[in-house]
Parts: C-alpha cells; structure tokens; sequence
C-alpha cells in the first residue's frame, strides 16, 4: 500500500517536509506556530496501530516538531513558552499529532487552541517566511 493523505489536511494545512516517518504540515492559522506530523503509514487512525518502532520514530518526531515550534515563534518575535501536543482524531480519522506552540497572551490561553475564536490566514509573506524557517529547523544536522 502506498500512503494517501487524508483530505481535510488539503485545505487547512500546507506541506513542510517529510521526515523519517511522518508528513509534516503547517497548520494555517497565524495565530499559533502549529505543526501537525502525519505518519506515513496506511491504515492507522490511533498510536497503538502503529509497531513500536514506529511508536518511538513518531516520539522523536515530535521532539523534533517541538524544536521547528519553538523556532518559528523566535522568528515570529514572540517565543513560545509551552509546547501542546495532542493526537484527538475525532474529526479527521488518518493518526495525526498536533504540536502547537503557547503562549499565555495568546488568543486562545488557557482553553485549548480548538473552536477559540476564528483562524487567521497566513499573509503570503509570513507563509513563505515560515515554511523556511521550520524547513531550517526540521533539517538533518551533520
């Protein structure tokens, strides 16, 4: 089987790299630096489905999600001070995990990032800037 990319990820995300095992895609609202890494894997809607190899790539993963996140936020000026995780699938069912950055001014804190106020699209600029700057981040280091 070849992998498929659900398409609810189509009209809100945009592609970022792929990793190991996992698609990493921005989330677009400028709101938050948002990444959201979906495994590469046919047929998994839940973190048991996938074998503990790839159970441990996808956790290295979002460590490594986390650091893209926390990058973007230094470039945006506004450093991230908490990094959210959360892998929910109640609406789009392919496994996906959402690495979020925080802040305690930002629109949404304390209450989770979902349906706090309507998304804010991504000047084509700062899209541009962004995507280079966690392509930087998400790189191998020699």
């Amino acid at each position: 089987m070849t992998f498929s990319l659900h398409p609810d990820f189509d009209g809100g995300s945009a592609f970022v790299a792929d990793l190991k095992l996992s698609q990493v895609r921005l989330h677009l609202d400028a709101r938050f630096p948002w990444l959201i890494l979906i495994p590469r894997v046919d047929a998994v809607r839940d973190l048991d489905d996938l074998d503990a190899d790839h159970r441990a790539m996808l956790m290295d993963e979002i460590v490594r999600a986390s650091a893209a996140v926390r990058a973007l936020g230094e470039a945006w000026g506004r450093p991230v001070e908490k990094t959210n995780v959360a892998a929910l699938g109640n609406v789009t069912p392919q496994l996906h995990v959402h690495v979020i950055g925080r802040r305690a001014d930002d629109e949404a804190w304390p209450k989770p990032v979902w349906g706090q106020g309507a998304p804010r699209a991504y000047d084509a600029s700062r899209r541009l800037q962004s995507l280079e700057t966690l392509r930087r981040a998400l790189a191998p280091s020699s």
